[in-house]
């Protein structure tokens, strides 16, 4: 029954080719359905009964003429409808679906309406925008018809349409106005590159192009637009490998993480033994916290680059993340063995040690650590608390005020220096 009044909606809104539909052709004659033709014909009898001109008020007889001339068309309407319907009588459910579609399609001429009118809004703001010369002739012709912009690559081969000058003397600005994809665009004329269509066009060349643009992008912030200029680059030499690294800046700095790992994965295999795009990598699922998949690509930096310190010290904290305490310590010791060995380092072996219940050795690291820099307020903290894992009351207690005096936490520090000053009087009695 349902298909049955949507193919008869259909059928109705197609026979009405006027713009009113079936619903206010029957409001017009003030009907309702169900009617027949009979019905029709009955309302056409009354409404011109009541809108005859012969009975019209002083000067409104020709708005009753009027108006009983659309009556009269509409009743001839729904007769005609009414011949093709069954039983010649329209029922309550067609109405229905009749007047559902004819709103529907009201709807849709609508929207489409409305964006024909904002397209036309888009065009003329872009023409005003990008083509300010339009309704001028060119101050000079051209000998080459086609050209790139070397500014904007993306937007392909144009066609030259005049060249134009502005501004006086020393000052005078050369511009081109030429048709794009997109549209007419004016660019500065020193901007182009002519084409010739007899000489292929050189891969490498197409992608230094993108590539110098992307750059610029990347200089203006433009990081979405600087990512899409490094993808055509990159169909043009894909194993050029600033081409991926510059990929996986974009993406990252522009927010799109899954498009940097993807970009920082093909830089890889392009460099394989280098260890920048593993250090790239290892950074960039940290910070989607990924720590497995970040730990292994610090695996794979610290193995294409065994002596770089900074790279084991990366490896070891994200092995502390993954409480891989021995791996953890592995890696900070090799750490700790070069020159470029900080307190980070330090106190995350010192950690690793804990872990392992070495609190010698984590001791050890922390006065380390101190060396490296007496002021540092993580350095007290650590040395606070593995004081107090040795039991060394009063040198715990000097750790903390030394920690509290440099700024450090006040909370965590004061409960530990609460605690030990409560145990402090139980020690003295034991000794005593």
């Amino acid at each position: 029954m349902e298909a049955y009044r949507c193919s008869l909606a259909s059928k109705l809104i197609v026979m009405t080719p006027n713009v009113l539909d079936i619903e206010q052709l029957s409001m017009l004659l003030e009907l309702e359905a169900p009617f027949s033709v009979e019905d029709v014909q009955q309302a056409r009898k009354r409404m011109a009964k009541r809108w005859h001109p012969d009975i019209a008020p002083p000067g409104k007889r020709q708005a009753h003429e009027d108006h009983l001339k659309v009556l009269n068309e509409a009743a001839d309407q729904l007769e005609s409808l009414l011949t093709h319907m069954p039983q010649g009588r329209l029922s309550a459910a067609a109405m229905r679906a009749s007047a559902d579609a004819a709103r529907k399609r009201r709807a849709d001429e609508g929207r489409r309406a409305y964006e024909a009118q904002q397209a036309e809004q888009r065009h003329r703001a872009d023409r005003e925008q990008h083509d300010p010369f339009h309704s001028q002739l060119p101050d000079h012709s051209v000998v080459y018809r086609y050209a790139r912009c070397n500014a904007y690559p993306e937007w392909g081969v144009g066609s030259i349409l005049g060249i134009y000058f502005t501004g006086e003397g020393d000052n005078v600005l050369q511009w081109a106005r030429v048709t794009f994809e997109m549209g007419v665009r004016t660019v500065p004329a020193g901007t182009l590159d002519f084409v010739e269509f007899g000489k292929p066009d050189d891969a490498q060349e197409r992608a230094r192009r993108f590539l110098l643009s992307a750059e610029h992008a990347m200089a203006e912030g433009d990081f979405a637009l600087a990512a899409r200029r490094l993808i055509f680059a990159r169909d043009a030499d894909e194993h050029d490998p600033t081409i991926h690294r510059l990929m996986t800046v974009a993406f990252w700095q522009g927010g799109d993480m899954v498009a940097a790992a993807r970009s920082v994965r093909a830089w890889a295999r392009v460099e394989p033994g280098r260890p920048a795009p593993h250090r790239y990598a290892a950074r960039l699922y940290e910070a989607m916290g990924l720590h497995e998949l970040a730990a292994e690509a610090a695996e794979r930096e610290c193995a294409t680059n065994p002596r770089d310190g900074a790279a084991w010290a990366r490896l070891g904290f994200l092995r502390l993340r993954l409480l891989q305490a021995e791996a953890a310590r592995e890696a900070l010791t090799r750490a700790r063995r070069t020159p470029e060995a900080d307190v980070d380092t330090l106190l995350d072996l010192s950690l690793a040690n804990h872990l392992l219940g070495e609190r010698t050795a984590s001791l050890e690291c922390v006065r380390a650590a101190l060396k490296l820099d007496g002021e540092s307020i993580l350095a007290w903290t650590a040395m606070a608390h593995a004081l107090d894992r040795t039991g060394a009351t009063a040198d715990c207690i000097a750790a903390c005020d030394r920690a509290l005096a440099l700024g450090g936490d006040a909370v965590e520090l004061g409960e530990l220096r609460a605690r030990k000053l409560r145990e402090q009087p139980a020690e003295i009695d034991r000794v005593a």
